[in-house]
């Protein structure tokens, strides 16, 4: 058979009834096609496929575009049950034509009466039959236009009825009659010796497969999506009917699914029965290779106990259901549901059989041989699960987090006492709040956990997933600090058994604090060597609980918590100066003071992070580097955290991954990255009931829409931000409020409130050790204080900043510290300050601060009257802050540099900032009147200008009588109506 190229599908996906027929949008052109050319001189087309390849659908669709196309349509369906009944197929065309047969010559019509059974006491002949059936048709059409014929399921056509539509195939060409048929591949059939042209229905692509499921069911969780898309490997049918055999909490991604998944009945119906007819021995090699998975014919023949696999294999290989390549020595499964089948078919003892078989093929300790025993383990067996523990955190190692969950829980499920149960299912939770997301379902283990174990509640395991809902959900750092400080003390203070599940390994100990490891000596191993020495499960618990108690200290913003952790981080004696904890402690958790004796360590992690594949070293190292601007050496890994997360993998690492990546993009001027990043993060923290985590991504889109001018915006963040933190004590929140206002107030040049704001969470000369966000207010700080005539306040917090070492952590903050400085400064410039921070290298990494600096200067420049050189400052911080749509910095520097005699246009629709173009007022008087039109005071102006209120009061006193008004009230009016005249 000829197979004919479908034409490029027009207009998308087609709709087919109700809903679209996703996927096929070449095949229904293909379609359209042929209907288009049948009307004229009949054609005949045969579909094929595999079963549930969704070639009935397509016979459905065919049939309701021939009816729009004014064809007359017949069905016809094969079935097994009367394939031995003769015409009973062709019956069904028959049927609804009887008025139309009653018009036909004579003997034509006693032909068909009798292919019906109506008795007339002759014997149909087959070539008087399709003799017949083409006149009947011819006729049909001639009258009522052109007529399909669609079958399904030709194979299963009586051979009466087949004969007569074969024959009527081939001579479509006389009439416009359009055949239309499918059979599954490699079924013979009526049509397979005719000739007519045939076309292959392939399995959906992985997009079509991905749309597919998520329409029919929506709240599938990603992964376990995923993992169905590749079981199914594009049959339609498998798509839609896998999914019934999980149940909600399996959907959800909050219940494991199977190596193999079961097949529901329409599959089985599919899949099985070619399995079914296989010789015994060929079974039982096949559900080896479902078993192990490897598709090694190795593994097969070593497990089998000899023999020649390839001559036992041979009949599943002639049935098409797999694939043998000897080159490779590898055997593959032509259809994933095949292996379905296997198993559906396999009795519990031979599978059983099966996993022992091969366990005995790998070595002791080994992931393979501990998930063999485990799948062959008939009750509770400890050894095992104290092998699946092991495996559990190998697996997270490695960046498979769901994986881990999934594996301690069947640990779990393994284990013979009360104790040893409960305390894995608080591992699991553990986890599952740290790492992989859903915090209702940490709940319901955490539940488990106490029921199995109720001595066992207050474990280092239990009280960390415990603690972790509470900050990540309700944002209780209060009770989660204390829960976890009495369980890192009792922790501390406990036995040292050798219970294998909490087995304090890993290598020598000190025994000082974090921060004392962090500033020490180190040794002579790369930090590498550290951090893939050997752990065990209880060093990864004592992680996340330290970890989830540095969260809780960093949100608090309170120093009395965060000397109780460095208190109790001493009594666990950390392991090693080189730890990722050692390196947050001190980068993260205090950079102003802690963070300089760490950069090295921090600079080795990051330059092997492009290797790491646990998300949870990922993530925190990022978390590590953000304070101190080394985020930009992150974005590749984080991309990937955020990957895994999109797939179904650790959704809270990936949470935070999406806001290390907004703050990146916040301060490397990415400005339109910012809220794509941010709203994917919140959604997923709504979906999964992140109240806390949410806090930085609304943080940060707060601190946008203040640098952009949304006032709006920017007040209601930070108003949300203090309503939701400050009943719960959460330091943090308060400081990200006081930034977004002060920003605001900055960019209006209103000093005195971003001064108030700031001063609300700032004292002057102190940079708090407890507040690590304080390293991005000093700049801030210093302006204001500056600006409103508190210059001593802002020498001195200028000074404590030098005084921490703040400049030696990057060079954006060296940046910052001198600029700060020179701005502090109350009368004469200090160029070389200033010079010093324009020309940072690489500056321009940090657009909006670089902009900012910038107009510092050329503001100063201008007052001074260096007017030549102000203007290329004032002109570079206009086009940097129009390019991020900082939309109140840029009309700050346009002031500047209208104030300095330049004209500057205003970008697109800004036609209310605009000049007044008709007044004969000179810049300054320009500048002077607009301030006054909104309402400030001469004082208030007299700060923004750097002018005395004297001057600020000569200045209006000039532009009353040029712009014809008496008073401030009309100042609005006329700055508004008329256009500005430049004079010199």
């Amino acid at each position: 058979m000829s197979s004919p190229k479908p034409p490029a599908a027009e207009g998308g996906e087609h709709l087919s009834g109700p809903g679209r027929l996703v996927g096929r949008s070449a095949e229904l052109a293909l379609l359209d096609g042929f209907f288009g050319s049948a009307a004229g001189r009949g054609r005949a087309l045969m579909l094929t496929g595999e079963a549930g390849a969704g070639k009935s659908a397509l016979l459905d669709a065919a049939a309701r575009r021939a009816r729009d196309r004014a064809f007359q349509v017949l069905r016809v369906t094969g079935s097994q049950v009367e394939a031995g009944v003769g015409f009973a197929a062709l019956d069904q065309i028959l049927r609804p034509l009887t008025a139309e047969i009653a018009e036909l010559a004579p003997w034509q019509a006693r032909t068909l009466r009798a292919v019906r059974g109506v008795p007339d006491g002759r014997q149909a002949e087959l070539l008087a039959v399709a003799g017949s059936v083409h006149v009947l048709l011819s006729r049909k059409a001639a009258r009522g236009g052109p007529v399909a014929i669609v079958i399904d399921d030709v194979a299963w056509l009586d051979r009466p009825s087949a004969v007569v539509l074969g024959t009527v195939a081939r001579c479509t060409h006389g009439a416009p009659v359009a055949l239309l048929a499918a059979c599954r591949t490699g079924d013979g059939s009526f049509l397979s010796g005719t000739g007519i042209p045939a076309y292959e229905v392939r399995p959906l692509d992985e997009t079509a497969a991905h749309e597919l499921v998520a329409g029919r069911f929506p709240a599938m969780a990603p992964r376990v999506r995923q993992r169905l898309v590749a079981e199914a490997a594009g049959n339609p049918l498998a798509l839609l009917e896998l999914p019934a055999t999980l149940d909600e909490a399996q959907r959800q991604e909050r219940g494991p699914l199977s190596a193999v998944l079961p097949l529901p009945e329409p599959l089985k119906k599919v899949f099985a029965v070619r399995v079914e007819a296989l010789p015994e021995r060929t079974r039982e090699l096949l559900l080896l290779a479902v078993l192990d998975g490897s598709g090694g014919l190795h593994i097969l023949e070593r497990a089998l106990g000899g023999g020649d696999v390839l001559a036992e294999l041979g009949p599943a290989e002639q049935a098409g259901l797999v694939r043998v390549d000897t080159a490779t020595g590898r055997l593959a499964f032509r259809h994933p549901l095949t292996r379905s089948a296997v198993l559906e078919l396999s009795t519990a003892a031979e599978r059983r059989r099966g996993h022992l078989a091969l366990a005995r093929e790998f070595p002791a300790g080994s992931e393979h041989r501990a998930r063999h025993l485990a799948d062959a383990a008939v009750g509770p067996d400890d050894e095992v699960a104290a092998l699946l523990h092991e495996v559990a955190y190998r697996m997270l190692r490695r960046g498979d987090a769901v994986g881990a969950v999934g594996t301690l829980l069947r640990a779990a499920d393994l284990s013979g006492t009360g104790t040893a149960r409960g305390r894995l299912l608080a591992e699991a939770a553990c986890l599952g709040a740290n790492v992989t997301g859903d915090l209702r379902n940490v709940h319901a283990l955490l539940g488990s956990a106490r029921l199995a174990d109720p001595a066992g509640s207050g474990s280092l395991a239990a009280a960390t997933a415990a603690a972790s809902r509470l900050v990540n959900g309700e944002g209780d750092v209060d009770t989660a600090h204390r829960l976890l400080t009495d369980a890192i003390r009792d922790h501390a203070a406990g036995p040292r058994g050798t219970d294998a599940i909490h087995n304090q390994t890993a290598g020598p100990r000190g025994t000082g604090t974090i921060r004392d490891h962090a500033a020490g000596p180190r040794g002579t191993g790369t930090i590498r060597d550290h951090a893939a020495g050997p752990r065990g499960a209880g060093a990864d618990i004592l992680d996340e609980a330290l970890l989830t108690l540095l969260v809780t200290c960093f949100h608090s913003g309170r120093p009395e918590m965060w000397k109780a952790f460095d208190a109790e981080a001493a009594k666990v004696q950390v392991r090693s100066p080189d730890d990722l904890l050692c390196v947050l402690r001190a980068a993260f958790g205090d950079p102003a003071h802690a963070a300089p004796a760490v950069l090295e360590l921090l600079d080795g992690l990051l330059a092997e992070l492009h290797r790491e594949t646990d998300p949870r070293r990922i993530v925190r190292t990022a978390v590590a580097a953000a304070y101190v601007d080394r985020l930009p050496g992150c974005r590749s890994a984080l991309h990937r955290v955020v990957d895994d997360g999109r797939d179904g993998g650790a959704v809270t690492l990936a949470v935070e991954a999406f806001f290390l990546l907004a703050n990146d993009a916040y301060l490397s001027g990415q400005w339109g990255d910012l809220p794509k990043l941010t709203e994917e993060g919140l959604r997923w923290c709504a979906r999964y009931d992140y109240r806390l985590t949410a806090q930085p991504g609304r943080f940060l889109r707060g601190l946008l829409a203040a640098a952009q001018g949304d006032t709006a915006t920017a007040r209601r963040t930070a108003d949300r931000l203090v309503a939701w933190g400050n009943p719960r004590g959460l330091g943090l929140l308060r400081v990200y409020a006081a930034h977004i206002r002060a920003l605001s107030a900055l960019g209006e040049a209103d000093f005195e409130s971003a001064y108030r704001h700031l001063r609300s969470v700032i004292t002057p000369g102190e940079i708090p050790a407890h507040l690590p966000h304080a390293l991005w207010l000093f700049l801030d700080f210093a302006e204001a204080a500056a600006r409103t005539g508190r210059h001593g306040e802002a020498a001195a917090h200028v000074a404590a900043v030098r005084g921490t070492g703040i400049p030696a952590v990057s060079p954006r903050l060296a940046m910052m510290t001198d600029a700060a400085e020179a701005v502090a400064a109350p009368d004469a410039i200090d160029h070389e300050l200033f010079r010093r921070a324009v020309d940072t290298p690489d500056a321009e990494r940090w657009p909006f601060e670089w902009a900012r600096i910038r107009l510092a200067y050329g503001e100063r420049l201008r007052r001074a009257r260096a007017g030549a050189e102000a203007r290329g400052h004032l002109d570079a911080a206009l086009g940097t802050f129009r390019r991020l749509g900082a939309g109140p910095w840029s009309a700050r520097a346009a002031n500047e540099l209208r104030a300095s005699g330049i004209p500057v246009g205003a970008p697109a629709g800004t036609a209310a900032c605009d000049a007044v173009r008709s007044a004969p007022l000179t810049p300054q008087e320009l500048q002077v009147a607009r301030l006054a039109a909104t309402g400030l005071t001469n004082k208030q102006i007299a700060a923004r200008l750097f002018l005395s209120p004297r001057t600020v009061a000569g200045h209006l006193s000039n532009a009353f009588p040029k712009l014809n008004v008496t008073s401030r009230a009309g100042l609005r009016d006329a700055l508004t109506g008329r256009a500005p005249e430049r004079t010199a």
